[in-house]
């Protein structure tokens, strides 16, 4: 058996034991500070836990990269338009935009029964929706758009719907970022390239593949007024596709 594969065998349970161990820990952290100091305070338990998270992925000896940050203006909305390759993608996410406080588009049941995660999703004010219900889902993707639009907070959206097995970007659909661009119109779109995810989950959530390197990148910003909707999905799935080739 090669090293590497000796290696994801064995270091798989370690690893996971370890992201759920800090899930573990820290949600009573969340909710103390929630309730005691404030949601500010509970947002600083909340990037410190997803930290250590993206920095776990080391025990599986990934190589780990983040890029292009310096091209985010300040003082805007965000809507961040990222590739989706595995559930590891949201601690990189929170980590490396935790300055601009970032929410999620959801679906409900990720609300329940988590630690951590299902208590961060409700508080820090992700749009939680009803795939079942799409009058729900628009109202609560627009809820979403007219929080981060007064509060130069930033929205991450994968306009692919679910994950993609392969790496390979599934087409992305129009509707959730027609809606948040509705809702702040002051936003700026922040194409984001998540590579390496999909590699480490080949073979599903065991074994991980021991060596993996993973890049985060934000790609440059888009002026969303500059396009008609459609041109601009499809602008941003293309840079993404071409950064992914890139690599």
């Amino acid at each position: 058996m090669p090293l590497k594969m000796m290696l994801g065998y064995l270091l798989t349970p370690v690893y996971h034991f370890y992201f759920g161990l800090m899930l573990l820990i820290f949600h009573p952290v969340q909710v103390a500070a929630f309730h005691l100091l404030g949601d500010l305070s509970r947002k600083k338990v909340v990037d410190f836990l997803n930290g250590l998270l993206v920095k776990g992925l080391c025990i599986m000896g990934c190589r780990i990269k983040f890029a292009g940050f310096e091209k985010i203006p300040e003082n805007r909305p965000l809507i961040i338009v990222s590739n989706h390759q595995s559930l590891y993608d949201i601690p990189a996410i929170v980590h490396g935009f935790r300055k601009y406080y970032p929410k999620f588009i959801s679906k409900k049941e990720l609300s329940r029964h988590l630690p951590s995660i299902s208590y961060n999703l409700r508080h820090g004010k992700s749009a939680l929706i009803d795939r079942n219900k799409g009058a729900q889902a628009v109202k609560e993707i627009f809820k979403l758009g007219q929080l981060i639009e007064a509060n130069n907070y930033a929205a991450c959206i994968f306009p692919e719907g679910t994950r993609s097995k392969t790496g390979q970007v599934k087409k992305f659909m129009t509707g959730g970022i027609h809606t948040l661009l509705r809702a702040a119109p002051s936003a700026i779109v922040v194409p984001f390239v998540i590579d390496g995810h999909s590699q480490l989950v080949q073979k599903g959530l065991y074994p991980l593949q021991f060596g993996q390197k993973i890049t985060y990148t934000v790609l440059d910003p888009v002026e969303p007024d500059h396009f008609p909707i459609d041109e601009l999905v499809a602008l941003l799935q293309a840079s993404i596709e071409k950064e992914l080739v890139r690599h």
